[in-house]
């Protein structure tokens, strides 16, 4: 069929636009493909003639600044300060060791040194940068510059490690830093890149460890360009990281280091809390360790040195430790009553110096006896008797629902390690762990904080501090994260009845303050400051009837771990509490006696925030006290010598 004109014309229009179109695509192509062909050959020109000669460009993260801590008033508790390194990358070395053999005739290296940067090679990470020397001195880093070129694949490099200026203060609290090992990775599901360069700084323990993600922050990166020699021949480009963020603990740094210093060389504990706050103002196990031995991985001597001390300076007693509270379960035991209304505070007890249960005596302290006790004679004098009678009337269960309200029995929520829960045992429990049934001599024992039931130093304070306000105060370490306040620990009214807990606290009042009570000698005598607290001695061993009979070996005449341990609890002032306190001392002997001057001289120098006055104390200790101020001033500054070079 012949085409019409029309149908030509068409035709010929469409063949056009094809033509064009077509025409424009392969000009595109081409003007891209000679654009790139500049780029590559004009722009690119020096980084391509360099790759060609054997050059080649890596990446390498750069370690973030470790986030700082202080104290609540700022002073630096751990700290980064600037390390003087020489560092390896095994693959731009061609031959490991003729650079190093170089490097030691330059800069005196260890054996050991040299050893443990082999060890990381053969473990494969040949891309990172490997440490052989730490802490050399700039005229160590000066040569090594100077003969870079003979040295493939080694530079020197300021790096920075972690300092802790107050040395073992806080050891327990915020633990340390230290190389990444291969476990730590292994606990890990997907471990930031940066933690696989070898003996990069990561938290151990404690508050290091329980925020290190935090504390850490995240690596940059910089693009650098070597030669085949492996000498970096310029930078290409950087992505700076992120610091990681400063925090502040609630702690005193000048109380923590009184109370650790007051502990002395003893296997003891002590915390104090605020009141109002739940804040902790002193945290400390002895004795302590300096964490600056850890940070570039402890050498085997100091760490077996640390192992094998009985006294386990490692462990943190504060909060790990878990201890029979003793008779400073008392209290528990007298509200637990008052609540249920099963005894008034004039109802007495005949205390004869044992109770008979169930065919077994059960012994009070005094052997011969308190005669008629009520509430607050039965604290004061810290009467056994009066609380086998009084725990079979009110039960276990409510006991132990009454130390749970009061912070016992309950792992509290603290960034630190090893938080121990302690155990307010009832029938449940003792069925499910002995699969035994409950007995009412359980019942006894566990009145006077014996037997089942277990408290740490830290739940102890906690416990007082709620005696002592009426609210479930929570104890708070963590106070800020760069400067943004975390919530209050001070807590909402436990809605117990405030004429019991008034008993309750004239009780320990009377504990401390009037004549034969068990901490009368350890009293404050300073007006509006007077202390509330509790003795308690608690044994870790059984008295036998026959050791009974010929009369009962004196702690001071038994190898140390067979002695009592040592307790004391307090608030002040008693009308306004401002700071509760516990103090553990393991196997001490007597709480009155080993316990409660601890006590008596931390609670003060927190309640006047530095050394308080002589006239605070009895006047017959203060000749006494003025020499042991002496001598821990003394001790303070002896203990808060720079132990590690400090470059910052």
């Amino acid at each position: 069929m012949k085409r019409t004109p029309r149908d030509q014309e068409h035709s010929h229009r469409v063949l056009s636009r094809r033509a064009l179109l077509l025409g424009g695509l392969q000009l595109g192509f081409a003007g891209g493909l000679a654009a790139r062909m500049r780029f590559l050959q004009v722009d690119q020109a020096d980084e391509f003639r360099l790759l060609a000669e054997e050059n080649r460009v890596n990446f390498e993260l750069l370690p973030p600044a470790r986030g700082r801590i202080f104290d609540r008033n700022g002073t630096v508790i751990a700290k980064n300060s600037p390390s003087y390194r020489i560092v390896i990358v095994p693959e731009n070395t061609p031959d490991i060791d003729a650079a190093i053999t170089k490097l030691r005739q330059l800069v005196e290296i260890s054996d050991e040194e040299i050893k443990e940067a082999l060890e990381d090679i053969e473990a494969g990470r040949r891309y990172h940068r490997i440490t052989l020397a730490d802490q050399v001195t700039w005229e160590d880093i000066a040569r090594v510059a100077a003969n870079a070129p003979a040295l493939s694949g080694i530079s020197p490099e300021v790096g920075l490690t972690r300092v802790y200026p107050q040395n073992a203060d806080f050891a327990h609290v915020v633990g340390y830093v230290g190389p990444v090992s291969d476990y730590d990775l292994s606990k890990m599901d997907d471990p930031d890149p940066i933690l696989l360069t070898p003996r990069f700084q990561f938290g151990k323990v404690g508050f290091e460890s329980k925020l290190e993600e935090r504390l850490r922050g995240k690596a940059g990166t910089k693009r650098v360009e070597v030669n085949a020699g492996g000498r970096v021949m310029r930078e290409l480009g950087r992505r700076e990281g992120e610091a990681g963020r400063d925090m502040q603990l609630t702690l005193d740094a000048n109380l923590q280091s009184y109370a650790q210093t007051r502990l002395g060389n003893e296997s003891a504990s002590a915390v104090v809390i605020d009141c109002e706050t739940g804040d902790l103002r002193a945290i400390c196990s002895s004795p302590s360790f300096d964490p600056n031995l850890f940070v570039r991985g402890i050498s085997g001597k100091n760490y077996r040195d640390l192992t094998s001390n009985i006294y386990r300076p490692l462990a943190n007693k504060s909060v790990q430790g878990v201890y029979p509270p003793g008779s400073t379960f008392k209290m528990v035991v007298a509200l637990a009553a008052l609540e249920e209304g099963i005894v008034g505070t004039e109802d007495t007890v005949w205390c004869p110096g044992h109770l008979e249960v169930s065919g077994r005596r059960f012994h009070c302290w005094k052997r011969a006896g308190h005669g008629h006790v009520n509430l607050n004679g039965s604290l004061k004098g810290s009467c056994d008797v009066y609380y086998y009678d009084l725990a079979i009337k009110v039960g276990i269960e409510k006991i132990s629902a009454m130390a749970r309200r009061l912070g016992l029995g309950v792992r509290h929520d603290l960034p630190m390690s090893a938080v121990a829960s302690g155990l307010a045992p009832d029938k449940d429990w003792k069925f499910k762990v002995h699969g035994q049934d409950w007995l009412v001599g359980d019942t006894v024992n566990s009145s006077i904080g014996q037997g089942y039931m277990l408290a740490s130093p830290m739940q102890l304070a906690v416990m007082t501090a709620r005696l002592a306000t009426g609210r479930a105060v929570e104890p708070r370490l963590l106070k800020s994260i760069d400067g943004i306040d975390q919530p209050s620990g001070a807590g909402e009214s436990m809605g117990l009845n405030e004429n019991n807990l008034r008993f309750v606290r004239k009780g320990m009042y009377s504990v401390s303050n009037e004549r034969r009570g068990t901490a009368y000698r350890n009293r404050i005598v300073a007006d509006g400051l007077r202390m509330a607290g509790k003795t308690g001695t608690s044994q870790v061993r059984n008295i036998t009837a026959a050791e009974r009979a010929a009369g009962v070996i004196r702690n001071e005449d038994l190898p140390w771990e067979r002695r009592d341990h040592a307790l004391f609890v307090s608030f002040a002032p008693y009308d306004n509490p401002k700071y509760a306190i516990s103090v553990v001392v393991e196997h001490g002997g007597g709480g009155s006696t080993a316990a409660a001057p601890i006590a008596r001289d931390i609670l003060l120098q927190a309640l006047y925030d530095g050394p308080p006055p002589l006239t605070a104390y009895p006047k017959r200790d203060r000749p006494r006290i003025k020499a042991l101020q002496e001598r821990l001033k003394r001790e303070q500054e002896q203990a808060h010598k720079p132990s590690v070079k400090d470059q910052a």
